[in-house]
């Protein structure tokens, strides 16, 4: 009993610590992005593919080598999937599930809105399929951009971030790099099974980010889920 209390109190302290601040960085991100495709002229369809044909290719045909790894991992990017493996939170820290119930719902939001308004087709769409790796089911469609796997990789990893963020300063340095370096090789085997463009995965990932953000601070305000 005293080990739940402890982490139920760490986890609403930390909770209660994050300020509005954080949104800066995601938001300064996609803007650099955006300004990138701007100065190249790739704020359309056709120039938003051109311009990345030459890394997707590149980080496909590197990580293509692993087929199996790529699946596997890719899988963590399935919501189902991801969330029922921290299920004994529910009764450990049902804060960080709150948080993940808004977070998530946030994210089906901001997937669904982006995906319908910049219909984006994906790589097996518009590219010969034998110029590129396919590992899985071959994913058609104009749905390419953000990558939904990877806004609910970092929606998730975002709220165990901060969840459980270490007080010491060089403990928390190496937290945020390990979940960052575990979110980014989970979400660029969205490119390694030929699902995504790069940008889709970086993208999506920072859209992720903020959902995550924006569930712990709807929750902090509202308690919407409380139990």
């Amino acid at each position: 009993m005293y080990t739940n209390t402890k982490i139920i109190n760490k986890v609403n302290n930390n909770f209660l610590r994050l300020n509005l601040f954080l949104f800066l960085a995601p938001v300064f991100l996609l803007i650099v992005i955006f300004l990138f495709l701007l100065s190249n002229n790739a704020l359309n369809i056709e120039n938003y593919i051109g311009i990345q044909k030459g890394s997707f290719f590149y980080i496909n045909h590197v990580l293509g080598q692993f087929p199996m790894i790529q699946y596997n991992l890719t899988q963590f990017g399935d919501a189902f999937v991801f969330l029922s493996l921290l299920t004994i939170l529910i009764i450990h820290a049902p804060k960080i599930w709150e948080a993940l119930i808004c977070a998530s719902l946030v994210s089906i939001v901001f997937c669904s809105l982006f995906k319908k308004l910049f219909s984006v087709p994906r790589p097996a769409e518009v590219l010969n399929h034998n110029s590129f790796v396919i590992v899985g089911k071959t994913l058609l469609g104009h749905n390419s951009l953000p990558s939904g796997h990877s806004m609910t990789v970092f929606t998730i990893l975002t709220i165990l971030l901060f969840a459980f963020m270490p007080a010491e300063k060089y403990k928390k340095i190496i937290w945020t790099i390990s979940v960052l370096m575990i979110g980014l090789v989970l979400v660029f085997t969205r490119v390694g099974v030929g699902a995504h463009y790069p940008l889709d995965v970086m993208v999506g990932s920072i859209i992720g980010y903020i959902s995550g953000l924006l569930g712990i601070f709807i929750c902090r305000k509202y308690s919407l889920c409380q139990w």
